[in-house]
């Protein structure tokens, strides 16, 4: 095996992929469109595919994979909810990048918390129309605010250790708190009634889909400011527009929506988004939409890039596969692998 196939290409990834292909003695075949359904069939005669968390990976496409040859999906990201494992245990290997920069998305966060604050945006319009007014550019001190931080995990807690250089005061909330990490945890209702900031870094579960609804919405100060550079299903959209309408939030900052497969990545500038709730955030002055970069640097690429190889390298070897996740994973805190260290 030395040939992979490759969905969802972006320029960015054939530089970085192309430059450790040889060092790890593959050749890949780039394609553009994302994998689902209808595009699988393009995997025909490629033992592995390399995917992306926007990919559609669903009981029908591992289907079609499976019976085009297809025994290991190479994930590319660390994120692994657009996936059926229970449909590709026994079947298709699933591996992915469990961390590839953490910094990279913790600074993304701030740097879109601090564009918003001090509508670091707006200026930049204006004064590139000769517009040097101040007027509506007002923003807060982030020192002594208090941020909420649910997840703290790797990214979540480069985003604390960034937080408190900015003198803030750190809530945190974790189903699994981190031991001896010296960090104020509460319950997720009282870090959203006393947080003026609240910033999401944890995964995408059953427990935490649309964790931010109406209802946690109405809890939090009016003014609070929403940070989400993890999965856009934490957040139901649809709840955020109202709130932010209302003038029960004071702002927004997403690099990731909950419908955004079908948009982000993608230059629809000469479109009509049909997407209301998307357009409506979007269209708001007090909301930020980057589309799902907060990983996007030079370090993360080149993580992303040699730890795909190298799983992909693990699998053609026959050695274990210390990043692969099955459906028992997803269960369970840990996964009892076989003797080759496999899920399988």
């Amino acid at each position: 095996m030395s040939k992979i196939c490759f969905f969802d290409t972006k320029p960015y990834d054939r530089t970085y992929f192309d430059s450790y292909k040889e060092q790890f003695g593959f050749e890949i075949d780039y394609f553009e469109p994302k994998l689902n359904a209808d595009t699988a069939i393009m995997a025909r005669g490629y033992e592995v595919v390399v995917a992306f968390v926007n990919d559609t990976i669903d009981a029908k496409t591992i289907d079609i994979l499976y019976e085009e040859g297809v025994r290991l999906i190479a994930m590319r990201c660390a994120g692994y909810n657009n996936i059926d494992f229970k449909a590709a245990y026994g079947k298709i290997h699933v591996v992915r990048v469990p961390a590839y920069s953490p910094y990279a998305v913790a600074e993304h966060a701030m740097a879109l918390l601090l564009t918003l604050n001090r509508k670091i945006h707006r200026a930049y319009n204006r004064t590139r129309e000769h517009n040097f007014s101040l007027n509506g550019l007002t923003g807060f001190d982030l020192h002594g605010k208090t941020m909420g931080v649910i997840g703290t995990g790797k990214i979540g807690r480069i985003f604390i250790d960034i937080c408190k250089g900015f003198g803030m005061e750190v809530l945190a909330y974790d189903p699994y708190p981190a031991k001896d990490a010296g960090l104020h945890y509460v319950s997720v209702e009282e870090l959203c009634r006393r947080s003026d900031v609240i910033s999401l870094h944890c995964p995408l579960t059953k427990d935490t889909w649309h964790l931010i609804n109406k209802d946690t919405l109405q809890l939090m100060k009016k003014g609070t400011y929403i940070i989400n550079t993890s999965r856009g299903a934490l957040i139901n959209s649809e709840d955020l527009l109202h709130a932010i309408k209302e003038e029960q939030i004071g702002g927004a900052v997403l690099d990731v929506y909950e419908e955004e497969t079908e948009f982000f990545y993608e230059d629809l500038s000469g479109e009509i988004i049909k997407d209301d709730i998307l357009s409506g955030l979007i269209s708001m002055p007090n909301v930020i939409v980057t589309s799902h970069q907060a990983f996007l640097t030079k370090e993360a690429l080149n993580n992303i890039a040699e730890i795909t190889l190298q799983n992909i390298k693990d699998y053609a070897e026959g050695a274990g596969l210390p990043n692969e996740i099955c459906y028992r994973c997803t269960k369970l805190d840990h996964c009892d692998k076989n003797e080759k260290n496999r899920c399988f």
